[in-house]
């Protein structure tokens, strides 16, 4: 009974990982989390230590950032890497790392032209 159960189960696991391997093409859904309000897209220029690095976002300005504590065992960031930022609102030269893309989400951001500026940078 056992192994009747197995089989079964095996070729039902076969059948869904076939369908989500040929989905996995050019034409895959993918969410991507696009700044909100006064979120900006940025790059990271460099790490300075104790979860702060520089950011150029693409307003125009560099910002001193850091990852806020309630994020930081979670979230790992690299220099180059795009993240969002969330500027103070009583200092627009310092903000709040609150994403950081994957590699991915980057080649659809660049599809579809919230990264088109990325090469200026």
């Amino acid at each position: 009974m056992a192994d009747e159960f197995d089989e079964e189960f095996n070729e039902e696991f076969e059948q869904e990982n076939d369908e989500f391997q040929s989905s996995s093409g050019s034409d895959e859904i993918m969410r991507v989390r696009t700044p909100r309000g006064k979120e900006v897209l940025g790059v990271v220029e460099q790490l300075l230590g104790l979860r702060k690095m520089y950011v150029r976002c693409f307003d125009g300005k560099t910002r001193l950032c850091r990852v806020p504590g309630r994020l930081r065992r979670s979230m790992w960031v690299k220099n180059g890497d795009a993240v969002i930022v969330e500027p103070w609102e009583y200092d627009e030269d310092k903000g709040d790392i609150i994403y950081t893309y994957r590699r991915g989400q980057v080649e659809w951001l660049r599809k579809k032209g919230f990264l088109k500026d990325l090469e200026e940078f």
